[in-house]
């Protein structure tokens, strides 16, 4: 099993140490990168310019050859998803038991891209068929939670510990039971506007694959739902989301407790990172709280 970053005192100094040794390894200038962010992956940006995303998860390994490929196989079909870079051979490199990746740079522009343009590309996206790869089924989205209250039971308080695992137990249960739309799709499986790059020629580029699988389309919808109740989107947002993709999951009968679930999803990577990273350590308690006081505070997405 890969080694998990999370898994020393500083998650930062970790991930220098690694994108150190992996340019060296592909024969990479790492001088002078820069951190863009520390949460479920490090990622920084080469001076050249690549991106080099070191992953946290100690299953990325086992991941990441399948989100290569879908990428590649979505620029072949006219996706606008960002590319690996394909002049560095045999990707992930591994280093010290971490995955890393290399992928071409979006210059991006200073326009922020809308979550408009988000639910565009996700009706598009939902519309491909299945690629013809070895994905992943997303039939327990509450997996990795379940994972990392295991590894990392340090982070949570005894009782933090106790409620989680009874409402994972309540809520997976609640999972099964959701009346979803359709088949199994093409999922990007974390579709935040934060994900959407704007090129500067104007386009979008829909990033961070780590997620994709075959799966239900409400998955990828719930985000931009959650983000108005937990990280500052507005309702115009979510309406304009909603209407560029064509229908609005909060007419769905299973919308409410998709919600709990992704807002339970939410702790994971906090529990995993929260020993070695300070933001982690900070925000956890706030969102554990809110979950079991059952209010609807706003969470962070970094560092304040």
């Amino acid at each position: 099993m890969a080694e998990s970053l999370a898994g020393v005192a500083s998650l930062a100094d970790r991930a220098q140490q690694i994108l150190h040794t992996a340019c060296q390894t592909v024969g990479l200038d790492h001088r002078g990168a820069e951190l863009l962010r520390l949460r479920s992956n490090a990622v920084y940006k080469l001076k050249d310019p690549i991106i080099v995303r070191i992953a946290t998860a100690p299953t990325a390994a086992e991941r990441l050859p399948a989100v290569l490929a879908v990428t590649r196989w979505l620029d072949q079909h006219g996706f606008p998803a960002v590319r690996p870079a394909d002049h560095i051979a045999d990707q992930p490199v591994m280093c010290t038991g971490v995955a890393v990746t290399f992928w071409d740079y979006v210059p991006c522009s200073d326009v922020p891209s809308t979550t408009s343009e988000l639910g565009r590309l996700l009706r598009d996206l939902h519309a491909y068929p299945a690629p013809p790869i070895s994905l992943r089924s997303l039939d327990d989205p509450l997996a990795s939670l379940r994972a990392n209250l295991r590894q990392h039971p340090e982070s949570l308080t005894p009782g933090e510990r106790d409620w989680l695992s009874h409402r994972i137990n309540d809520l997976t249960e609640q999972w099964k039971q959701l009346p979803f739309a359709g088949p199994p799709a093409l999922v990007h499986g974390d579709a935040w506007i934060d994900n959407l790059f704007r090129h500067h020629d104007g386009h979008v580029v829909l990033g961070d694959w780590d997620s994709v699988a075959l799966g239900p389309r409400e998955w990828d919808l719930i985000h931009s739902y959650h983000g108005q109740a937990r990280f500052g989107l507005s309702q115009r947002d979510v309406d304009s989301f909603a209407t560029a993709y064509g229908y609005d999951l909060r007419t769905w009968p299973g919308y409410e407790a998709l919600q709990r679930i992704r807002d339970l999803y939410a702790v994971g990577i906090h529990i995993r990172n929260a020993h070695g990273d300070p933001f982690s350590r900070q925000e956890l308690p706030r969102r554990m709280r809110s979950l079991i006081e059952g209010t609807t505070d706003r969470w962070h997405m970094k560092p304040t």
